[in-house]
């Protein structure tokens, strides 16, 4: 047997793993790194977060990762030698990380790595008849295992879009190990660059789980505050605040035909994005707007994409604990319009569920990756989009 293979063997079979998850979103502020101890697998997973923080990017690297973000028609030559260089990036942070938290990396069992989302396209988005639904993420897994001397998983979506899924939201497969409580229907809504959340209903039962993408949660705010602010965000809504919400513009930019798809569902910032914006003031006859009513508009349009989706699921009445985590959940009139469009909900943070709300989708990919390794696919039934698959391709460092 291969040396590797049967160091990967070993680290599998033992009854305590430390793996690095890794999550870099659609709003490129660092590399999430997420240092976990994770015991069993499936319904028994235990996982502990051990360390967190998050690897800042350089304003240089943060561009040349836009310069290819999200966009039809991009420098190839870029593309390819990006998914080298974000990989080294990525492995550079992972070192300086384990060096800081006082961790050699031969302690280290297992990395999980997301990759960085440059494009996503589901056929909705796409709507090619001869093309099925497609996702890409770069940072080799084969450079960070290397850089970095520990077996690294990789590529997790390719599986999911393999087996019929659209390659997102995969929060489904760790939230239902990590989060599911017998008695409690739970939403762990997580509001990203994207908005989306994961019902687990109180009978635990697999089959009625599902996992979706609501419609924009950060993006276009962050898109918009780059853009005529020049700051990454609305830190603590102050912008949003100073301004009010304009009806025909928030009517305007829900006149979207995603929103009446059936879930699960996904989308990213190759829809919501400053284009859209555009054509939604256009429509609507509100290009005149101050910058503070557009950021009002938008925090508003988040908000009501969220409530929207929550509804659809548990009727106008909606009553269950909702359980926030991503960037969003630090926006204070995001988080105030959520309560109010929702008084039945109960709104907690995955603190409560002694995880790093900021840290959970970093947790997730490790957990992704334990189930990878040590456990099986869980059974979902026959529900659209939520194959029961394993995923994440495995490199070894030498």
């Amino acid at each position: 047997m291969n040396r590797q293979i049967q160091k990967l063997y070993s680290k599998a079979g033992k009854s305590e793993r430390l793996i690095i998850g890794l999550m870099s979103g659609t709003s490129m502020d660092g590399l999430d790194i997420a240092l976990c101890s994770v015991k069993k697998s499936g319904a028994e997973t235990d996982v502990r977060l051990l360390k967190f923080k998050t690897g800042d990017y350089t304003a240089d690297f943060r561009a040349k990762i836009k310069a290819i973000f999200s966009k039809k028609e991009v420098d190839l030559q870029l593309v390819c030698l990006m998914n080298e260089h974000i990989a080294n990036v990525h492995a550079q942070l992972i070192n300086e990380a384990l060096k800081e938290w006082g961790y050699k990396n031969e302690d280290i069992d297992f990395i999980a790595s997301h990759g960085q989302t440059i494009f996503h396209a589901p056929k909705s988005l796409h709507q090619l008849a001869d093309y099925p639904n497609g996702t890409l993420q770069i940072g080799d897994g084969d450079h960070i295992a290397v850089k970095t001397g520990i077996i690294t998983l990789s590529d997790f979506r390719q599986k999911h879009l393999a087996a019929g899924g659209e390659g997102a939201p995969l929060a489904v497969y760790g939230d239902y190990l990590m989060f599911s409580e017998a008695g409690e229907d739970r939403v762990m809504l997580n509001i990203g660059g994207i908005a989306n959340f994961t019902y687990l209903p109180a009978n635990m039962e697999a089959s009625e789980v599902f996992s979706t993408d609501v419609g924009p949660g950060n993006t276009l705010m962050d898109q918009y505050m780059q853009k005529y602010f020049n700051r990454f965000y609305d830190k603590d809504a102050a912008v949003a605040l100073n301004g009010h919400s304009n009806s025909k513009l928030l009517s305007a930019l829900l006149e979207c035909d995603f929103f009446d798809l059936d879930f699960p569902k996904t989308t990213g910032p190759e829809l919501f994005n400053l284009e859209y914006l555009t054509k939604a003031q256009e429509k609507s006859s509100t290009t005149n707007l101050s910058k503070e009513e557009v950021m009002a508009t938008l925090c508003h349009f988040s908000a009501e994409t969220i409530v929207h989706a929550i509804k659809r699921c548990f009727g106008d009445e909606a009553k269950a604990q909702v359980f926030m985590s991503g960037g969003g959940m630090h926006n204070p009139l995001l988080v105030q319009l959520l309560q109010t469009r929702l008084p039945l909900c109960r709104f907690l943070t995955t603190d409560d569920l002694n995880i790093n709300p900021d840290a959970k989708e970093a947790v997730l990919f490790a957990v992704l990756a334990n189930e990878t390794l040590c456990g099986e696919p869980i059974d979902f039934g026959n529900r659209q989009g939520v194959p029961s698959v394993c995923m994440g391709k495995i490199s070894l460092p030498e």
